[in-house]
Parts: C-alpha cells; sequence; structure tokens
C-alpha cells in the first residue's frame, strides 16, 4: 500500500486531505454520508484513482449503480478509471422483468450466500489496498432485521481490516433507515452537505488522529471535487521587513508619518465617490516601483471602470497589469465561497509572491460571498490576519452611508482589526462640496493629527495643507476663517 511521506493515504482531494491533516489512516473504514447529489460517489472516485495512480490495487463494489453508468459519469469528470476493477453487484433489469416485483431484495427469498460468496472471492483474488463500496446500506435488503443488518455489516468491514484494506463507504440515509448504526461502526466519518449557502464537508469523527474540525467549503465541477479548509491563520507565518510602503504622494505620506508599514491591516473609509479606492490604488503603484507585486479584489466596481478612473488621473494601471506587478479581479456575486476566495488569494501571496492585496469593499465582500454575514466579517478578519501573519500589506475599502453629519470611521465592525485607519470625508464650503482627508489611528508609528483638503484632478491627487484654523469638519459643515477664502 502506498502512503505518502506523513504515513497517510491521500484521498485523491487535497483540500480534504489537509483538513484530514494529511490523508486518511490505512487499513480503516471511513463513512461517507450525505444526501442524495452530494457528491458521496464522486468523492469515492477520487480516493480510488488516487491509489490507482500510485500502482495500489482498487475495487469497487457498487450495490445500487451499474458499472456502465459508472464510467460514463466518471468520463463526464475527467476521471481514468483504466486501474480500477469494479465488483457488480447493482439489481439487473432482468430481475423485474422475471420477478415481476418491486423489491431490489426480498431478505427471505434471496440466498445471500453468492453475493457474499463473490465478495470473498474478489477479494482473496485482488488483495486490494483500497476498497470503495456504494452504498453499504443495500445490504439491508439482504438482511431479516436490523440487528441481522448490523451483525453482517461488522462482519464485513472486519474481514476487509484483516484483509489490510482500507475501506470507503457510503450510506443512503432516510428518515425511515437512518444510518447512525454506521456511524458507530466507522473509524472516521466524511459528511457532505449541500444547502443554499452551497455545498461544504465535515469530519464530525477520525478515530486515532487530529483533524480539522467545523464546515468547509467544497463543491463539484467538472474536474471533480474541490475542498476549501477553513483558514486557520495561526498556521502561517514568515518573517518580513515592516519599513513603511510611501504612497508617492508627499503630502500623504506625511499625514501618515512616512506611509503604512508592511504586513500592516489599513482601512481606507469614507462615503461613496470621496476617492477611497484611488487613494489605495497609490500604495500599489509605489510598490510595484519598489518591485513588488499587487492584488486587487473588486466587490463593487467593475475592472474596467476602474482602469479607467485611474489611468484619467495619471496612475497606469494597465501598464501595471501587463508588467506583472498587478492583478486587478471583480469577484461576481455567489461565485465564491468565502473559503474559496480565502484559497484564490493564498495562491497569490504563497505562488506568485503577491506583498500588497486590497480588498474593495468590505460590504460588497459581505453581498458578494455564500454565506451568512455575520460568518463572512469572522472569515474576512481571518483572512486579514494570514495575511498579517504572512507580511502582506492590506488594504481594505469600507464605505459609510453618510455624505455629511456625524461621524463614522467605519461600518463594517473592522476598525478593531485596522493598525492605521484613513478616512475621506465630504464637507461643505460656501455651498460647495469639498473633501478632506485625515488619518484616526495608526498602531506602530507616529501620524500627523490633521485634516487637508482632499482634491482628485487631471493631474492625480492633491492634498493641500493642514487645515489647522477650521473646526467642525467631521460633522460636514465648517466653521473655516482664513484670509483667503
Amino acid at each position: 500500500m502506498t502512503t505518502s511521506e506523513t504515513g497517510r493515504l491521500s484521498t485523491g482531494v487535497d483540500g480534504l486531505d489537509g483538513v484530514l491533516d494529511g490523508g486518511l489512516l490505512g487499513g480503516r473504514s471511513y463513512l461517507v454520508r450525505g444526501a442524495p447529489g452530494t457528491g458521496k460517489t464522486v468523492l469515492g472516485l477520487h480516493f480510488l484513482t488516487e491509489g490507482a495512480a500510485a500502482g495500489e490495487s482498487v475495487l469497487y463494489i457498487n450495490l445500487e449503480e451499474a458499472t456502465d453508468d459508472i464510467r460514463e459519469n466518471a468520463t463526464a469528470l475527467g476521471f481514468d478509471l483504466s486501474g480500477v476493477t469494479f465488483l457488480d453487484l447493482s439489481p439487473s433489469s432482468a430481475f423485474f422483468a422475471e420477478d415481476q416485483s418491486y423489491s431490489i431484495f426480498e431478505a427471505d427469498e434471496v440466498d445471500r450466500e453468492p453475493i457474499q460468496r463473490r465478495i470473498r472471492d474478489s477479494v482473496d483474488e485482488m488483495e486490494p489496498d483500497r476498497v470503495f463500496v456504494d452504498p453499504v446500506t443495500q445490504f439491508r435488503y439482504l438482511s431479516s432485521d436490523e440487528f441481522q443488518f448490523r451483525k453482517e455489516v461488522i462482519s464485513f468491514m472486519r474481514y476487509l481490516k484483516e484483509a489490510d484494506a482500507t475501506v470507503l463507504f457510503t450510506s443512503q440515509r432516510s428518515a425511515e433507515t437512518p444510518d447512525d448504526d454506521l456511524q458507530f461502526l466507522a473509524d472516521g466519518i466524511v459528511e457532505l452537505r449541500r444547502d443554499d449557502e452551497g455545498r461544504s464537508l465535515s469530519v464530525p469523527k477520525f478515530r486515532g488522529s487530529d483533524r480539522q474540525s467545523g464546515a468547509h467549503s467544497m463543491e463539484i465541477t467538472d474536474a471533480g471535487i474541490s475542498v476549501y479548509p477553513i483558514l486557520d491563520p495561526g498556521d502561517h507565518a514568515t518573517e518580513f521587513d515592516t519599513t513603511p510602503i510611501p504612497s508617492g504622494n508627499a503630502e500623504l505620506d506625511t499625514l501618515l508619518g512616512g506611509g503604512i508599514e508592511r504586513g500592516t491591516i489599513t482601512v481606507v473609509s469614507g462615503p461613496t465617490g470621496v476617492g477611497k479606492t484611488t487613494t489605495g490604488t497609490l500604495f500599489m503603484q509605489a510598490a510595484a516601483d519598489q518591485g513588488e507585486r499587487s492584488a486587487i479584489y473588486h466587490f463593487e466596481e467593475s475592472p474596467r471602470t476602474f482602469r479607467h478612473r485611474c489611468e484619467s488621473i495619471g496612475i497606469p494601471v494597465s501598464t501595471l497589469e501587463t508588467d506583472g506587478a498587478l492583478t486587478v479581479e471583480a469577484v461576481e456575486a455567489l461565485d465564491y465561497s468565502a473559503e474559496q476566495f480565502a484559497a484564490h488569494v493564498r495562491e497569490q501571496v504563497e505562488e506568485r509572491g503577491v506583498s500588497v492585496v486590497m480588498i474593495d469593499g468590505i460590504n460588497g465582500y459581505k453581498l458578494s460571498l455564500q454565506g451568512n454575514e455575520d460568518a463572512l466579517v469572522g472569515k474576512l478578519h481571518a483572512l486579514g490576519r494570514y495575511l498579517k501573519n504572512m507580511g502582506v500589506t492590506v488594504i481594505f475599502v469600507d464605505e459609510v452611508g453618510s455624505v455629511t453629519g456625524s461621524f463614522e470611521a467605519t461600518e463594517a465592525g473592522i476598525s478593531y482589526l485596522a493598525d492605521n485607519v484613513v478616512f475621506l470625508r465630504h464637507i461643505e464650503l460656501n455651498g460647495e462640496l469639498r473633501k478632506v482627508v485625515g488619518v484616526l489611528k495608526k498602531r506602530v508609528s507616529t501620524f500627523e493629527r490633521t485634516l487637508r483638503e482632499f482634491e482628485i484632478t487631471s493631474d492625480g491627487i492633491v492634498i493641500g495643507d493642514p487645515l489647522t484654523d477650521a473646526s467642525g469638519l467631521l460633522e460636514g459643515t465648517p466653521d473655516i476663517e482664513r484670509s483667503d477664502r
């Protein structure tokens, strides 16, 4: 039996192996349970083809679906079953034609011995390393009662274990035929779910080893199953340089005490149209000038509009993309779960060396990803902490609802996560809307505690001198007495 360096057997699904701390323990039996259509058989195909590819002997005992149908479905998902041996015990159409019965098996009429003999003969002849039984609950129809069913399943699993096989078996549970008894028999349980928030996978039981608890996001595509484990920031850390990244705008850098430090989270907040995204992009341009890579994820704006706005004021977004210094992506509504999105960001950080990440914006993140809003905020916190641990500079764009009036730092409940808070505000001055910028918070260095006028022009962002002779700015209706007004 082929095992990994950790002594585990891969399930054939990388994300599930991660949840299982490296994979399955050999020579044990594992129950895969879930409603119809949740992916139980597909997981079995991953399990078997992974073994076959490693040169192992693998056996598929199909008790419900015919072999030809399984092969056809597997081909559509890209599985190569050439190394898989089938023991087809599924009911044939001839049974119905001859018996005129509506029961697959009748315990008092069917001799169990031929089926048991076929299983024994196949196992004795093959000595399989991996066995997939789909579904084991079909044995209920060969048993006179529940006691006899449990006895036969225990005997069957013990026989396979003594043959040194690792077994994956599925159940078809219903309200009338629950599978609680099978859960006690298994060394581990993989539970698959599908609901309004998408697909998920959990491992409520795993004897002899630790595993990652919780409901992990999952999807089934034309390439099979992908699992996205819950992101645990504590599992990731690296050494990194904490020197600041400047914005390239001298006045803004003065406000920030030199820029924003690497490995920190900055929230840029303000009402719609005030210049939040443009301000965040300055740091990404400055990072590119230092040979670093950045990525921006738009939840509320199209990349096309973003490029046009930036290039109209001299920020060469398209050139940065062409040079590989910047990745610009739009996240479409409900395309991702929070775990899928985090896995995508991790790939950019760990495989492409991205060192600056901007999430634009927080409200769009909560609306666009699958899941409960409160849970999504927690998952955003986890993503932020992971990025900090990896030395990535993070910019969260947060839109507040009020244009003027009482001051709000953020609306998304993330201010405590932020190391730095940069806010932009509209103010009304002499019947004209103007803008101001300030820094509310900076954990790791000093900053200027004044407000400055902020303007976006065809030449870029222009920031004025400190407004030291003004009051009431944060209320939106300032009292300014200046000689040039």
